[in-house]
Formats: C-alpha cells, sequence, structure tokens
C-alpha cells in the first residue's frame, strides 16, 4: 500500500507565495492510497465516509484518503458515473480522472512535510503549465463532467493571471454545443457559482463562462448583459455586463460576504428586458430585476439568506443610491421597506453591495459613498425610538384604552419621523 499527497495541496505548495493569497491557498490536504482494498482501510482503523467512491477518514488526523480510482460516464449529469476503485488503479490512471493538469500532480507521503523539495509525480504537465499560468485539462475524460467546467471557470477567478489553453476551450464549448451542461445538478451549480464568487477575482469566472457559451446556457439573465447601453453620464464604462463585473470585482475588493456578492450579480439583471427604444434608460429595471431574480434562485436552489438580500438590493438598490436627497419621512420608509428595523444585518449587507455597485463604474473605484454612513446613522434613530414607551403614551390619552393595531403602527412611524428629524437637524447645525 502506497499513500500520495495529490492535488491542490501539491499545486499550491509549488506555486511562487506571490501567485496566490493566503485566502486562495489549500489548508486541508487530499491523499491518495494505492494497492489498498476497503476493507484493509478499515482494518488500519480508517472510517468510511464514501456515498459514491470509497473515501477514509484518517483515525487521528481526520484528512480525507481515497483510494485510487477510475471513473466512467454511465449517464447524463454529474450522478452518471461509475467509479473503480481497486487494488491494481494505479496513481497514474487516478491522477488521469482529474479536472486540470496543476491538480494532476502527486508526491509520496514521506516527502509531504516539504513538497517543493519532494520528487515530484507529473505525468500530465502539471508542472510546467503550473509555472507557464495556464488552465489545460488532463485527458479527453475532462468532458465527461461539465461541472468540470465550472471548476475551470472558478479556478479562473481564484488564479486571474492565468490563461485557458486554446485547446480546453475549445473542448468547453463543444461540451456545450452538445448539451452537457444542461444536465448539471443545481446543487453543484451552486455550489461552483458560490465558490466562485468568493475568489479573488470574480469577473474571470464569468467571463470563462461566458467565452464557452455556458454563461448563456446557465444564467442567461446575466449572459443578455453585455451589449446593453446605459446613461454615459451615471455609468462612464456605458455596458451593463461590464459594468457588472466591475461591480463583482468589488465586492472581491471589499472582501464582501457569499450573500453581497450574489446580491452584486443580481442587482441589474432586468436592465436586459428594457425595451429597445427606451434605451440607454432603465424605467423600472428594478422590479423586473427582482421578477427575473426570483427564477434564478428557483433554478439553482440558492440558500435563502442570499436570495432574501438579492431581492432587497435588486429592488430597492436605485432609491438607496438616491436617499441622499430624502428627507426623514422617506427615510423611514425606505428602511420599513427593507426591513431594516427587524433585520438591521441585513440591511448593512445591502448597503455594501450598493457601495459596490455605486464603486464599480469606471473611474469611481476610489469615490466615497455616503448614503452608507448616513442610512446607517437613520437606522440607529429610527431603533432608538421606545416602541412600548410609544403604546403606553397612546393608552394613557386614551384614559387606558387599548390602542388599535395601525393606529400603533402609525405612531410608531410618525415617532421614527420625529427621531431622524432631530438627529439629521444636528448633523446639519454641526
Amino acid at each position: 500500500m502506497d499513500i500520495y499527497l495529490v492535488g491542490g495541496a501539491v499545486r499550491d505548495a509549488l506555486m511562487a507565495p506571490a501567485s496566490v493569497s493566503s485566502a486562495c491557498a489549500h489548508v486541508d490536504r487530499d491523499w491518495v492510497v494505492v494497492g489498498a482494498t476497503p476493507q484493509a482501510m478499515q482494518d488500519l482503523g480508517y472510517l468510511p465516509v464514501g456515498r459514491d467512491f470509497p473515501v477514509f477518514l484518517h483515525p487521528d488526523t481526520k484528512e480525507e484518503y481515497a483510494l485510487a480510482r477510475t471513473e466512467r460516464k454511465t449517464a447524463p449529469g454529474y450522478h452518471g458515473f461509475a467509479f473503480q476503485a481497486a487494488p491494481g488503479v494505479t496513481l497514474e490512471e487516478d491522477l488521469a480522472r482529474r479536472d486540470l493538469t496543476i491538480n494532476a500532480m502527486a508526491i509520496a507521503a514521506g516527502e509531504a512535510q516539504d513538497p517543493v523539495r519532494a520528487k515530484l509525480i507529473d505525468p500530465f504537465g502539471g508542472l510546467r503549465d503550473l509555472q507557464a499560468r495556464v488552465l489545460r485539462h488532463v485527458t479527453g475524460a475532462f468532458a465527461e463532467d461539465p461541472v468540470r467546467i465550472l471548476r475551470l471557470a472558478r479556478f479562473a477567478a481564484r488564479f486571474p493571471d492565468f490563461s485557458v489553453a486554446p485547446e480546453t476551450e475549445t473542448l468547453m464549448r463543444d461540451m456545450v454545443a452538445a448539451g452537457e451542461v444542461d444536465h448539471l445538478v443545481p446543487e453543484r451549480v451552486w455550489q461552483e457559482l458560490s465558490r466562485g464568487l468568493m475568489e479573488q477575482r470574480p469577473s474571470r469566472m464569468f467571463a470563462v463562462l461566458r467565452a464557452c457559451g455556458a454563461l448563456e446556457r446557465l444564467l442567461p439573465e446575466v449572459d443578455r448583459l453585455w451589449g446593453v447601453p446605459q446613461r454615459a453620464e451615471y455609468h462612464p464604462e456605458v455596458d451593463t455586463g461590464v459594468h457588472l463585473m466591475m461591480v463583482l470585482d468589488m465586492s472581491a475588493r471589499l472582501q464582501a460576504e457569499l450573500p453581497v456578492r450574489f446580491a452584486c450579480l443580481c442587482h441589474d439583471l432586468g436592465k436586459g428586458t428594457t425595451p429597445p427604444d427606451q434605451l440607454p434608460r432603465h424605467i423600472g429595471h428594478e422590479e423586473r430585476s427582482a421578477r427575473l431574480l426570483k427564477g434564478v434562485c428557483e433554478r439553482w436552489r440558492v440558500p435563502r439568506e442570499s436570495r432574501e438580500l438579492a431581492d432587497v438590493v435588486a429592488r430597492e438598490h436605485g432609491n438607496i443610491h438616491r436617499s441622499g436627497t430624502l428627507g426623514p419621512a422617506a427615510l423611514v420608509r425606505l428602511l420599513e421597506r427593507c426591513d431594516a428595523l427587524r433585520r438591521p444585518e441585513r440591511f448593512q449587507d445591502a448597503l455594501v453591495a450598493c457601495e459596490c455597485d455605486a464603486r464599480g463604474r469606471l473611474g469611481h473605484s476610489d469615490s466615497v459613498y455616503p448614503q452608507r454612513p448616513r442610512l446607517l446613522a437613520a437606522l440607529d434613530a429610527a431603533r432608538s425610538v421606545d416602541t412600548q414607551a410609544v403604546v403606553n403614551g397612546m393608552a394613557q390619552r386614551a384614559g387606558g384604552a387599548v390602542p388599535q393595531g395601525p393606529d400603533i403602527a402609525k405612531a410608531i412611524h410618525t415617532a421614527r419621523v420625529e427621531a431622524l428629524a432631530r438627529v439629521f437637524t444636528s448633523i446639519a447645525l454641526g
């Protein structure tokens, strides 16, 4: 039985420190075991955890150890694969089933403490491609799993200075044309998209998906944004698709959380359905964006936290941008529509997404976004209102009668407007 360190841990150890940020570096290590059986692994104390193929947890470190295996496609989609793990499967056969050459390198377990000086097992030229900054598929087996298109696009976002090998681009286009991405499992699509959104340059993921035609099949609502003009006085970059990519990269620059980045992705979907005779204006695109967002979330089973934040941002980002001109009453109505008083943390995330939108424009990447601190001050003022005191005051004035729900809501709204008026008057006087 022989054990090897494989995949991302080997790749990242071989990369120069300046080429990959610590946020992207793999901390988990993957191991491949050659010449063993599932029973032999269990006899050594390894705990079986693999559902689709034999993977085991080390009895002490709890790291994953997988038996060397081959795979073949049996049906469309990710789950349509048959895996063979037997003592006769070689390390090279296992590496051959991997996605990219830079992920198909290995070193013996005994040398894992110093991967840079270890003897590299590299049958498919992964080190060469790593040095040349190229993302290249290992073998034609890449075409058997359409998830690999998404994985490659995600790696392009992680390593933005890497190019995609021309033959790999051609293969991905052929896969899309053959309808391979139409059979992807929703959970896998969201898994890869969400990971790509969290990389250091998310725009690269979408550029790769768009180049091979996969974006049109997976996210047509996003794909149609390229070529749609916007008013140049507000958007010097003009093209809506270009703007969207700038917004996504700004979300990475601000180290935003996943729900914020997803909200950035979907905030302007409605601009892709603006009637041509209205261009370059996009009247009512916010509501159209929210409707299209619903379809995206249902298709790819987007988690509720991301879905709900994206809906708030899609509907209200225009009003948030214009909030500097709003008076206390309008500000309270905006806070209420965003449910900011009950969910202040989500509202703060919405403001981050709106700042990304404002700064994701040509020449505005370093601009300040005063709407964010102003709205946070407004929220603090509105939340400072003692609602129980308002209710008690109403009852006292009514001689002890219990006030009705609509009357309570109106009184609390008024108290919040008055609180904002005092705060902003104080700010103006100061």
